[in-house]
């Protein structure tokens, strides 16, 4: 028996480097070689078995993944872009549904994405976002118990926490800190800093004295978070927190800030 093998292994060594590969080197699939050395039972020669196929490029050419693109910004289409909003999705960006589209909403999952990884916020995807992406970028929420929104005015992101897990990432747009006029008197477009709860709601529109609010939740006296046709990645309301319209009928549709939820404005 010890001659049998013996002789097999010798001819297994002989037919591997007849086919120009060495046993260490990966094939196709990104596995090495295997090569069984005992023989068959039945067998009454000496005989190897049949070596792995030859991992050549001429004999079996393997797939190149599609290089990523250096951009993706709005207006883009296709597989890449389904590939981002899935992965901004299983990061907890909040960017709808994965339609292939580059429009509104996933460029306001990529601002959010950009502010908690603290890169230029342009809403274009280029190589610090794809890092940032890539690395799994997330905030922190401060909140360790119960159903709370955070809103973080220095990073400018609404949280969805849950007991201390964040669901869902949204960009806002909070207080621009610039005085204004209403009514003769001059006031500071600020969000206060606090704990508060929702305490009334709008299902609609509300033609407020300084603009629109969409399903607005109030938390602050006048101040809500709602929905705005504009939010930008920087703070530009007069003190409510400002959410996409689609974001904001999410929360609506999904009961995410129901009455007495907690806000935690930091």
């Amino acid at each position: 028996m010890r001659r049998v093998l013996a002789i097999t292994v010798a001819a297994v060594a002989a037919l591997t480097l007849a086919a120009g590969c060495d046993s260490d080197d990966p094939v196709a699939d990104g596995t090495a070689p295997s090569v069984p050395l005992s023989p068959s039972p039945s067998a009454t020669t000496a005989s190897p078995e049949p070596s792995a196929p030859s991992s050549s490029p001429s004999s079996s050419p393997t797939a190149t993944a599609a290089p990523r693109p250096k951009k993706l910004k709005s207006g883009a289409k296709g597989a890449e872009v389904v590939a981002l909003q899935n992965r901004l999705t299983e990061l907890g960006y909040w960017n709808g549904k994965a339609d292939g589209k580059f429009g509104g909403t996933t460029q306001q999952a990529v601002f959010a994405l950009q502010k908690a990884a603290g890169v230029g916020r342009d809403g274009t995807v280029g190589p610090k976002t794809w890092k940032a992406l890539d690395s799994g970028v997330r905030p922190k929420a401060r909140s360790t118990s119960g159903k709370v929104v955070e809103i973080d005015l220095k990073r400018q992101l609404l949280l969805l926490v849950d007991n201390g897990q964040i669901a869902q990432i949204f960009n806002t747009s909070t207080g621009s800190m610039d005085y204004y006029e209403q009514e003769g008197q001059t006031y500071l477009a600020d969000t206060p800093r606090g704990k508060f709860r929702v305490s009334r709601q709008i299902d609609g529109w509300r033609n407020a004295p300084l603009g629109l609010l969409w399903r607005p939740k109030y938390f602050n006296g006048g101040i809500a978070v709602h929905g705005a046709p504009s939010v930008p990645p920087y703070p530009a309301s007069h003190g409510c927190a400002r959410v996409s319209v689609a974001a904001m009928n999410w929360m609506w549709k999904n009961d995410a800030l129901p009455i007495k939820t907690r806000v935690w404005v930091y």
